[in-house]
């Protein structure tokens, strides 16, 4: 007679086949923290240093290694990446089971789409969205591309910390000599050794509604505009709720994301630069103002003083009309 498994039975055991071999290293499996598209993350500690990390590892089939090959590749972009917007990699090797791990630090927080209900100052907001621009600017500036900016890949820390995570996607756009990885002169995406290309031209990769036009066509030769178009949907994402949206902050989420790759921000620290005159109440390049628009900008910029001298100047007429004959 033919038995069949349960679907709450077949989840646990297709749990019981992720949870990582991890006889013959430092660590002890403390539980599971989450599941992407290629790996599990997990929560271990590592008992050489005496305090947890997060562990990544492959926990789906991966018969032609590619899902092994990104997940190093992943672990080298990010070790290469020291800066404090970026959760820094500790550790990297294989498992008893065949599979690559590495581990990083253990993030403590909230995802950015969590985070928003405990802030609905718009300041604030924007604030955060300039630190998320900070390390993707750094990363672009050592050749890399994150190709999967979205709220849940930003992770909001206890004492206000902003991290991007989550650079499996991540493309280089530079040749990495040291590493002894090619690069693809028409896509321009790493590849694990000579033959095996992680990339392939027409590949989609990314979170549909975050992604650019071109990367959602599998366009060859994605560049920094296409992490730019997805801060812009971040910082759509941010504003949404505002009521009204601010006219210059509509403009530059809608410059930030325009179909046509030429008519956004060309780099990330453009994009940064308009929300920081946003914030500062200077004008900024996506909203082209009249003189009454710079005249009330100024106003409004400079209304604490305006007050201290009308209310001087009052005072001073109050004293003429009033002093005694």
């Amino acid at each position: 007679m033919t038995r069949y498994l349960s679907d709450s039975a077949m989840d646990r055991l297709r749990e019981a086949a992720d949870v990582p071999d991890l006889s013959g290293t430092r660590y002890q499996l403390v539980e599971k923290l989450g599941q992407g598209g290629m790996g599990g993350v997990f929560c271990v500690e590592d008992t050489e240093l005496e305090r947890r990390v997060a562990l990544k590892v492959i926990s789906v089939p991966d018969a032609d290694g590619m899902l092994s090959a990104r997940l190093l590749q992943e672990a080298r972009v990010i070790a290469k990446l020291e800066h404090p917007g970026i959760v820094p990699v500790h550790d990297a090797g294989v498992l008893s089971d065949g599979r690559p791990y590495y581990t990083m630090k253990l993030v403590q927080g909230k995802r950015l789409d969590e985070y928003l209900g405990t802030t609905a100052n718009l300041s604030d907001r924007l604030r955060i969205f300039l630190r998320i621009c900070d390390p993707v600017a750094f990363a672009h500036a050592h050749g890399v591309l994150h190709r999967d900016l979205k709220p849940a890949n930003v992770m909001i820390g206890p004492f206000g910390e902003v991290l991007v995570m989550d650079w499996g996607l991540s493309k280089l756009l530079q040749t990495v000599e040291a590493t002894g990885q090619g690069e693809d002169r028409k896509t321009g995406d790493v590849h694990a050794n000579s033959t095996t290309q992680l990339t392939a031209h027409g590949s989609v990769l990314g979170t549909p509604g975050y992604m650019a036009p071109e990367q959602v066509r599998g366009d060859a030769g994605l560049d920094q505009r296409a992490d730019v178009y997805s801060l812009g949907t971040i910082l759509q994402f941010l504003i949404a709720d505002a009521s009204p949206v601010p006219k210059a902050m509509a403009a530059i989420g809608k410059k930030a994301t325009a179909t046509d790759a030429v008519e956004r921000y060309q780099t990330v620290p453009e994009l940064a630069s308009d929300v920081a005159h946003f914030l500062d109440g200077l004008s900024v390049n996506a909203y082209p103002e009249g003189p009454l628009g710079r005249a009330w900008r100024w106003i409004r910029r400079n209304q604490v003083w305006i007050l201290l001298l009308l209310a001087y100047v009052l005072a001073r007429t109050l004293l003429i009309f009033w002093r005694p004959r």
